[in-house]
């Protein structure tokens, strides 16, 4: 009985298995960050480097304003074609390949730049140095949403806050770096910069950033197929608008229809292809990247119409050198750091662009209270009000990116983030143009800063109709719920 009981018992004890500490979560591999920014700091380093090297390269190719802009106009139309195409490409063949490919072009650009004879070869230079850069950006998003997928780090705060000050902050400093390169080494400076950066990014790309997984047998035919009739379309509608935005007039509104040809075509092209340049039917559904992207347009224009048209003012109605003039801007670098590192490890968007749409409004509202008297400590800390707005939108648009696209479109879904900045970029250039239409004087300021601030009020207005109809609409639906490109 004594036996029996025992066995009994025995039977009927269940075995459970030994317990198992929970797995660490793994870290960020730390050697992908350093490549990752410094690939995506190029393009906004390029951008506004130039900014105050505009007039000696014209000086000494005897060009004048209208010629020179080509410099800016060419960068732009590169990138903003560019970026979306770059970032399919991306999603397609991975990141590491495009990431090298941009390095060697960015290389190529400034060693041609370096050179130029003639101001056609220097607007060639720039085209380079604008497709080479588009890569880093996408690539860098790519690769933080698939790292964060290996280790299980779903919301890497931190590394996205880096990436967008890293940004930030180039896009800010590049005035007052320009102007320190064309007052001590000429304005070929802002060209030849560009070689150590590429050959850094050339040999940590070859060495830190991961190889691509090797494809599955049968499949890799298919992935690899890429949309030419789309790209060509897109290409077409982009390039038919940014030339109108360029230099608006009634004369070039056939641009304008030019642009919704292409765009329809487009449309229809990618409703029926089997593997999309773009996929039109996804992108519809995500309403709130379409909101992110049009947010990305009016930050952009309020930025750039600073960067670009601030300092034109400073040189020409202010009278200063291009060193001072950087120096006058330098302020917007350290409200911007601040800003970013104090606000890194948040996660929110609707506040943060609450706040800096408020302050970017007011900003430009200070700007019409200056004039060619106004003294130097005032332009300072205005500067200083513009910088904080910058990091805070910054961070905010890109953190929505980040939530809102998917892991099977965050290439081309990035590289199309910064075309609608490149779009903004240039509706701030327009807008520059007519403002300052006979000099850059102190009336033509006044009339850029409430253009300025009526695109940083129409930001405002996004948002707060956003806070006050978020409890109706209720929350966006999870990036999982959207299907990735290749979904049917």
């Amino acid at each position: 009985m004594s036996r029996g009981m025992t066995t009994t018992q025995a039977a009927d004890v269940t075995v459970t298995p030994p317990r198992t500490a929970p797995q660490p979560v793994e870290p960020f591999p730390r050697r992908l960050v350093v490549p990752m920014v410094l690939g995506s700091v190029l393009n906004p380093l390029n951008t506004s480097l130039l900014a105050v090297a505009l007039i000696p390269i014209g000086v000494a190719f005897g060009a004048p304003p209208s010629d020179t802009a080509w410099l800016v106009s060419a960068l732009y139309l590169a990138c903003a074609v560019g970026q979306p195409v770059t970032g399919r490409l991306v999603d397609t063949y991975g990141p590491r390949r495009l990431y090298l490919v941009g390095a060697v072009l960015v290389g190529l650009g400034g060693l041609l730049g370096a050179v130029a004879p003639h101001l056609g070869v220097l607007v060639a230079a720039r085209v380079l140095i604008g497709l080479g850069t588009c890569a880093g950006y996408p690539a860098s998003m790519a690769l933080i949403k698939r790292e964060s997928a290996r280790t299980g780090r779903s919301s890497p705060a931190s590394l996205l806050a880096a990436l967008s000050f890293a940004n930030q902050v180039i896009a800010v400093v590049g005035p007052t770096l320009g102007g320190f390169l064309v007052s001590g080494a000429g304005w070929r400076a802002v060209f030849t910069v560009n070689l150590p950066f590429a050959v850094a990014c050339l040999v940590l790309g070859l060495v830190s950033l991961p190889r691509e997984p090797r494809p599955v047998p049968g499949t890799p035919r298919e992935r690899r197929r890429i949309d030419l009739a789309g790209i060509g379309l897109f290409s077409a509608a982009l390039v038919s608008l940014m030339l109108f935005l360029m230099a608006p007039a009634t004369g070039r509104l056939w641009l304008l229809g030019a642009t919704v040809a292409a765009g329809v075509g487009f449309t229809l092209r990618e409703l029926r292809a089997h593997d999309p340049f773009l996929d039109v039917r996804v992108l519809g559904q995500n309403r709130p990247l379409l909101v992110t992207y049009a947010r990305q347009l009016l930050t952009g224009v309020v930025m750039y119409s600073v960067v670009y048209g601030l300092p034109l003012w400073l040189e020409h109605g202010r009278g200063l050198t291009p060193s001072q003039t950087g120096l006058v801007l330098l302020p917007m670098f350290a409200t911007a750091m601040v800003g970013t590192v104090v606000t890194r490890r948040q996660r929110g968007v609707l506040g943060r662009l609450l706040l800096g749409s408020a302050l970017q409004v007011a900003a430009c509202v200070a700007l019409l209270a200056v004039h060619s008297g106004t003294p130097v400590v005032v332009l300072l800390v205005i500067m200083a009000a513009f910088g904080l707005p910058q990091a805070l939108n910054g961070l905010a648009n890109q953190n929505a990116l980040y939530d809102q696209a998917t892991p099977e479109q965050i290439g081309a879904a990035s590289g199309l983030f910064r075309t609608f900045m490149y779009l903004g970029a240039l509706t701030s250039s327009a807008a520059t143009a007519a403002a300052f239409r006979t000099a850059a004087d102190t009336p033509g300021l006044h009339a850029l800063a409430l253009f300025a601030a009526a695109c940083a009020a129409l930001l405002l207005a996004t948002v707060v109709a956003e806070i006050a109809l978020r409890p109706r609409i209720g929350r966006p639906p999870a990036p999982s719920a959207v299907p990735g490109p290749h979904a049917r």
